[in-house]
């Protein structure tokens, strides 16, 4: 954390990703920056997004680590932990100390504790009594979030509901149609990373963070780099040597 109060720092936050909303944007890289913001703001050691489908399947959105992915992903293989239960329920979810908690969550917790995590929360990402995922928290020593944590959480969490609804009043007419396309740019930037991955012969987390700020400095979506790379055969050459140069003069 810096010396600026948290407040200040909060309120910056606020207002950045509400000014990134109220133009044009990328779903998938709002997404991203707000789970960064959260694990900053909240002081926990990582942070993720969990959609649902319209078929109340939750699916990984953007996570700030490895491990808090992997442990996401594992949540929904093994249908249990806070973000599963956060989003049947539609109330917050924390758990100071994981290991107090092992027959509430059998699976869980023992993958959570290997991970490096001893602290976990969720909060619903809620949007007029609709419930369309959740946010999960993780630290690294336990731990509660007190109510102002909990405000901030809750917060970010709308931003993001504001961000994948993109200013449609939540019925369920509206939100199906919005929760298919975030899902779909996430299948696309996923397949990306993929891509680059191979092309590149970096981690998959590299190529997501090579992919992210590559179209951040040309100014475009990252979905929408995504999609060139995964569907436009005839301009990806030029676009995986854009990207290639793009990563030697950064590492230069």
């Amino acid at each position: 954390m810096t010396d600026t109060p948290r407040e200040t720092q909060v309120l910056d936050a606020v207002v950045t990703l509400v000014d990134s909303v109220l133009v044009d944007f990328d779903v998938m890289d709002l997404l991203t920056e707000l789970t960064e913001r959260c694990a900053h703001l909240l002081d926990v050691a990582a942070a993720g997004f969990l959609l649902a489908d319209p078929f109340d399947r939750l699916h990984l959105l953007a996570a700030t680590t490895k491990q808090a992915r992997d442990l996401e992903l594992f949540q929904l293989q093994a249908d249990e932990g806070p973000c599963v239960e956060c989003y049947a329920s539609g109330h917050l979810v924390s758990v100071a100390d994981l290991t107090a908690e092992a027959q509430r969550w059998p699976r869980f917790v023992p993958a959570a504790l290997d991970a490096g995590f001893t602290s976990v929360h969720a909060v619903p990402m809620r949007a007029a009594g609709l419930v369309l995922g959740a946010l999960g928290l993780f630290g690294t020593a336990p731990g509660e979030l007190n109510d102002a944590d909990v405000l901030v959480a809750q917060t970010l969490a709308h931003i993001a509901c504001v961000a994948i609804l993109q200013g449609q009043a939540p019925t369920p007419s509206t939100v199906l149609p919005q929760l298919r396309s975030a899902l779909a740019s996430r299948v696309v930037v996923e397949q990306a990373k993929g891509y680059l991955r191979e092309v590149l012969d970096i981690s998959v987390e590299e190529a997501f963070t090579v992919l992210r700020a590559y179209s951040r400095a040309r100014g475009e979506h990252l979905t929408e780099v995504a999609r060139r790379l995964i569907t436009d055969r005839h301009s990806r050459p030029v676009l995986i040597a854009s990207i290639t140069e793009f990563v030697s003069s950064t590492t230069r």
